[in-house]
C-alpha cells in the first residue's frame, strides 16, 4: 500500500526550521536550487547542505537523466515501428480514420501523462507526498483528474480524425503501395512516431454514424486504459524515486512521453481489433456511453478533492494549442520523408531528444519556482535561479546518445552515414538542444510571471515546439550537406 511507503530524509539534511537563514536572492543558492537530486532544495522540507560540492550535484544529474533520456530515445524507435505494424492490422484497413486518430491522440495523451509527472514532481519535492493520507488524495485526485482528461482528449482526437476522413479525397481502387491522402493526413500529425508506411485500401463510402462511434469508442477506452495502466505506473515511480532519494524531475517527464505514446498505441491496435468484430452491433455506443458516465463521476470526485479541484479547468489550451503546432510539423515531415532519405528515421532523436531534454528542465525550474514561493510566502520576490550548470550538464550528456544513435543506423545498416553528414548532424542536435533548454526557460519563467502553474502550461507547448523546430533544423541540416556534395543513402 502506498502509505507504508516510508520515506525517510537523508540524516545529513538540515529540517525547514534553518530555512530562515536561506538567502534565495544570492546567485549561488539558485544555482544549486536547480542541481543534482542528493544536494537539491526540495521544497519544503531541505536545505542543501553547505559543503556540497559542484561535482556531486552534476553526477546526480548525470546518473538519474542519461538512463532516462537514453530510454526514452529506444521507446521512440520502438513506437515507430509499432506504429509501422498496426496501421496494417485489419481495423485499421477497415477503417481509415482509425489510423488518422493515432498521431493525433498520441500527441495529446503523451502531454497529459508529461503534466501529471510535472504535478507529482514537484508534489515530491515539495514534502507533499510524505504524508500518508495527503499522498493518497493527491495520487487519487490526479488519476481521477487524468481519466476526465483522457476521455475529453479522445472524444477531441476522435472528432479531428472525422473530420480529416470527410473531407480529405481518397483515390479509387489505387496501388496497395502508392501513398495516398489519407498517408498525408496521417503523417499531417505523426510527430511523436515519424516512420509509418500506411497502405492504401480500396475505395469506401465516406464516413457516418457508425464510424463515428466505432472511432470514439476505441479512443476512449484506449485513452482511459493507458491513463490507468500508465498513470498509476507514473505515481509509484516518483513515490520510489522519494523514497531513494532520486530527483523524479530528472525521471519522469521523459519516461511518461515516451512510454505515453507506447502503451496507448498498443492499447489502440489491441481495442480496435477487438471492437471491429462490434462494428456493427450497439456494443460499441454502449461503451462510450458507460465512458462518458465514468469520466462525469470522476469529474465529481476531482471536484471534491481540495487538492486537484482547481487543476480540472486548467492546462487545456496548451494541449490544444501544442496540437496545431504539431500539424505544421506534421507538414515539414510529409514534404521532407520523401525528399530526403533517413529524414523519419532522423528525426526522431533531432526532435525527440531535445524536447526529453526540455521537459527535464521545466519540471526542475517549476519545482525551484514553487518551492522558493512557499519558502517566501511573496510571489514578488521569486527570482530565475541561475541555472547554467544544469543547462551545460543536460546538453553533454544528450550528445553520447545523439553519436551513439548515428552509430547504431551505421552498424545495423539503416542509413549509410557520410563522414560530413555525421559532423553536420551531431552539431545541428547540439543547438536543437541548446535551443531546448533556452526556450523552456523563457517558457517557464514567462507562464511563472503570469500566475500561471508551469507544471500545466509549459510541456505541451514547448514540446510541440521543439518537435517544428528540430525539423526545420534537420531539413537545414540536409540542405547544407547537399550543397557541400554529399548525398544519405540508406
Amino acid at each position: 500500500m502506498l502509505e507504508d511507503i516510508v520515506v525517510t530524509p537523508h540524516p545529513n539534511y538540515p529540517r525547514a526550521d534553518n530555512y530562515g537563514s536561506q538567502d534565495f536572492d544570492d546567485q549561488e543558492d539558485g544555482r544549486e536550487a536547480l542541481l543534482g537530486s542528493e544536494n537539491r532544495t526540495r521544497g519544503i522540507e531541505r536545505i542543501r547542505p553547505q559543503s556540497a560540492r559542484v561535482w556531486t550535484q552534476v553526477s546526480g544529474i548525470v546518473i538519474e537523466s542519461a538512463p532516462t533520456l537514453l530510454l526514452t530515445t529506444t521507446g521512440l524507435l520502438l513506437t515507430g515501428e509499432l506504429l509501422d505494424h498496426v496501421s496494417r492490422w485489419r481495423a485499421m484497413m477497415t477503417i481509415d480514420e482509425l489510423i488518422m486518430i493515432i498521431p493525433v491522440i498520441l500527441n495529446l495523451k503523451g502531454n497529459l501523462e508529461m503534466n501529471l509527472s510535472a504535478r507529482l514532481g514537484t508534489a515530491a519535492n515539495m514534502g507533499e507526498l510524505d504524508e500518508p493520507q495527503v499522498r493518497r488524495k493527491i495520487i487519487l485526485g490526479n488519476l481521477a483528474l487524468l481519466q476526465v482528461q483522457a476521455t475529453v482528449v479522445a472524444f477531441v482526437a476522435a472528432c479531428v480524425s472525422m473530420l480529416l476522413g470527410i473531407f480529405v479525397p481518397e483515390p479509387a481502387l489505387a496501388p496497395v503501395d502508392t501513398p495516398s491522402s489519407i498517408m498525408n493526413a496521417t503523417l499531417a500529425f505523426a510527430i511523436r512516431a515519424p516512420r509509418p508506411h500506411i497502405p492504401n485500401p480500396v475505395r469506401k463510402p465516406k464516413s457516418g454514424f457508425i464510424e463515428f462511434i466505432m472511432v470514439g469508442s476505441t479512443a476512449m477506452l484506449s485513452a482511459c486504459m493507458s491513463s490507468i495502466l500508465l498513470g498509476s505506473f507514473m505515481c509509484g515511480l516518483i513515490i520510489v524515486c522519494r523514497h531513494f532519494g532520486r530527483d523524479p524531475d530528472n525521471i519522469a517527464p521523459p519516461i511518461a512521453s515516451c512510454l505515453g505514446d507506447l502503451v496507448t498505441l498498443c492499447l489502440l491496435g489491441v481495442v480496435s481489433s477487438v471492437l471491429i468484430t462490434f462494428v456493427n452491433t450497439p456494443f460499441p455506443l454502449i461503451l462510450a456511453i458507460l465512458l462518458v458516465l465514468s469520466a462525469t463521476v470522476c469529474a465529481m470526485i476531482v471536484r471534491r478533492n481540495p487538492h486537484v479541484k482547481n487543476l480540472i479547468t486548467q492546462g487545456w489550451s496548451p494541449l490544444f494549442g501544442a496540437m496545431a503546432i504539431s500539424s505544421a510539423t506534421g507538414i515539414v515531415l510529409d514534404v521532407f520523408a520523401t525528399r530526403f532519405r533517413g529524414f523519419p528515421l532522423l528525426a526522431i532523436v533531432i526532435s525527440g531528444l531535445p524536447g526529453s531534454v526540455g521537459s527535464i528542465f521545466v519540471s526542475r525550474l517549476s519545482t525551484a519556482l514553487h518551492a522558493a514561493a512557499s519558502m517566501n510566502n511573496l510571489s514578488s520576490q521569486k527570482q530565475e535561479p541561475s541555472a547554467r550548470i544544469v543547462m551545460i550538464t543536460l546538453l553533454l550528456i544528450t550528445l553520447p546518445i545523439e553519436i551513439g544513435f548515428l552509430a547504431l543506423l551505421k552498424a545495423f545498416g539503416w542509413l549509410q552515414l557520410p563522414i560530413v553528414f555525421a559532423v553536420a548532424s551531431v552539431i545541428f542536435f547540439c543547438c536543437a538542444v541548446s535551443i531546448s533548454l533556452f526556450l523552456a526557460r523563457l517558457l517557464t519563467n514567462f507562464l511563472w510571471a503570469r500566475d500561471l502553474d508551469p507544471d500545466m502550461y509549459a510541456l505541451p507547448v514547448h514540446s510541440a515546439v521543439m518537435d517544428l523546430i528540430g525539423q526545420l533544423l534537420l531539413v537545414l541540416c540536409f540542405e547544407i550537406v547537399s550543397l557541400l556534395g554529399t548525398r544519405l543513402e540508406n
